[in-house]
């Protein structure tokens, strides 16, 4: 690990817009470093970012485009998840004997506080979000054990202690990166960290072994850029592979592929049944007023989840049960917990309603970027659904979405950018008789026109694209922005 960054030529390789980039420049530029950040994009496309890293000394900014001789000529590089290994500057920079790290690499050697670490092809973001908000909602100090592994089955592993100051940290890959104020964290607190399949693998020299482990789930994602699956699985594995005894994994028992992955780690498990093991499970059958069984060791108890958590939607309910488990094992008390669901709006571009208006409710669902997260969202709707779907073209197959889409009879498919044609034509094998209209668009205004003029009084327009967004936007944010403009100024023409 290097401790002394003065005077070392580093280069940023992507500032961005979800925060790691920031993040790394500021700490370096803190540490003394003369520090290059370089991106494709112009400064223009990076106004928000390139504000963020304006006060912070010693900083040349290249941005527009990658020049050969900031990754010749440097000491070390820190290089965006994104980034492709193959790309030819990160050769360049391996050939002149230049470390290449990243940003969540630098603060995991330097992080002091105990860690709770989530991944999953869907739904991770929303359950890191839960987990902090559940333990932020406990009073003391919640203090994993020096031997947890130890002590009966029957008896927490983590102690509590009235009074003491904690604070719980979120950061990682749902957009705000911890490093700047890594040196602000200390023994006794939590930091809760979304982990993407990019950043797992980079972290995989450093061997992590988090306190608590969570994987919501796995299906075939970002093949883009691990071009097979089992490549996007051994880097999820990560977050599991190298966890001891010691330590907790939290998994969901109803995925197969999830379940079936290894770990020394004490295993919990959440999901829809109770099987009789250990961790939480869904009892009952409303899916909207499910209760929840958490169970430890021999102990049993049964919470009315279903009725604390407000987010729509039986994925969402997936979440609160890991979520909630994760907070019960480190000594959260259920009151706590209700008191942190009945309040949780959730977060924004994840099935969030955007506008209302004569008996038709519009949601941007632009994170879904995945067909499965897609198929979660029409799960969340009794009312007609008018959807907009498809974007970025990652190599995934779309077969079964359209197959949902049809068995879940949506009544119309405004259909988006590179996987436009060939989600129309899945449409067409799964739906012969064309009985789900289906159009697609060259714009998200004029398809978001079409879908609203298909829509009827009772109905539900849905933005769950199941793509990713790179074609038309920047990032799913801008998307889902976009669509919630054209919504309200829709509902406000009326």
């Amino acid at each position: 690990m290097i401790t002394d960054f003065r005077g070392m030529r580093v280069t940023v390789m992507g500032l961005g817009t979800f925060g790691g980039g920031i993040g790394a420049v500021q700490f370096l530029a803190a540490q003394g470093a003369a520090v290059t950040v370089t991106d494709l994009k112009p400064a223009g496309e990076l106004a928000a970012a390139v504000a963020q890293i304006a006060d912070c000394p010693n900083v040349v900014q290249q941005l527009g485009g990658h020049r050969d001789d900031d990754f010749r000529r440097v000491d070390l590089v820190v290089a965006s998840p994104a980034v492709p290994k193959t790309s030819r500057y990160l050769q360049m920079a391996r050939d002149s004997g230049a470390p290449i790290t990243s940003e969540m690499n630098l603060f995991w050697e330097r992080n002091r506080g105990q860690t709770i670490c989530v991944t999953g092809s869907n739904g991770k973001s929303t359950t890191t979000a839960l987990i902090h908000a559940l333990l932020s909602a406990a009073k003391g100090t919640l203090q994993m054990r020096e031997t947890p592994s130890e002590s009966p089955p029957s008896e927490s592993p983590v102690q509590r202690i009235a009074g003491a100051p904690q604070t719980i940290w979120l950061g990682g890959n749902i957009g705000k990166s911890l490093l700047p104020t890594v040196d602000q964290i200390q023994p006794s607190d939590w930091v809760v960290l979304e982990l993407s399949s990019f950043q797992l693998e980079d972290l995989a020299v450093l061997q992590p072994n988090p306190h608590v482990a969570v994987v919501t789930n796995f299906t075939p994602n970002h093949l883009d850029r691990h071009a097979t699956v089992d490549a996007y699985r051994e880097a999820k594995q990560n977050l599991l592979r190298w966890q001891t005894e010691d330590r907790f994994a939290i998994v969901n028992q109803n995925d197969a592929d999830v379940a079936a992955w290894p770990t020394r780690a004490r295993r919990f498990w959440f999901g829809r049944d109770d099987e009789g093991r250990q961790g939480m499970f869904a009892v009952g059958f409303d899916t909207y007023k499910r209760r929840a069984l958490f169970r430890f060791g021999p102990r049993e108890q049964v919470l009315p989840l279903g009725r604390w958590l407000a987010l729509p939607g039986m994925h969402n309910f997936e979440n609160a049960l890991s979520a909630s488990c994760a907070a019960l094992l480190l000594g959260t008390a259920p009151s706590e917990i209700e008191a942190a669901l009945t309040k949780f709006e959730g977060l924004p571009h994840r099935l969030q309603q955007v506008a209302n208006k004569a008996d038709r409710r519009f949601y941007d669902d632009s994170k879904s970027t995945t067909p499965e997260a897609t198929v979660l969202a029409l799960e969340s709707f009794r009312a007609p659904v008018v959807l907009l779907a498809g974007g970025y073209d990652k190599g995934i197959d779309l077969s079964r979405l359209a197959g949902e889409i049809v068995r879940r009879r949506v009544k119309a498919v405004a259909l988006l950018g590179q996987t436009g044609e060939k989600l129309k034509w899945h449409l067409r094998q799964a739906d012969p008789d064309g009985r789900v209209a289906a159009k697609v668009h060259v714009t998200l205004a004029g398809a978001f026109e079409w879908a609203a003029a298909q829509s009827s009084p009772g109905d539900v327009v849905v933005l769950s694209p199941g793509c990713a967004s790179y074609d038309w936007f920047a990032n799913y944010e801008a998307r889902g922005d976009e669509f919630t403009r054209l919504a309200r100024a829709w509902v406000g023409g009326l």
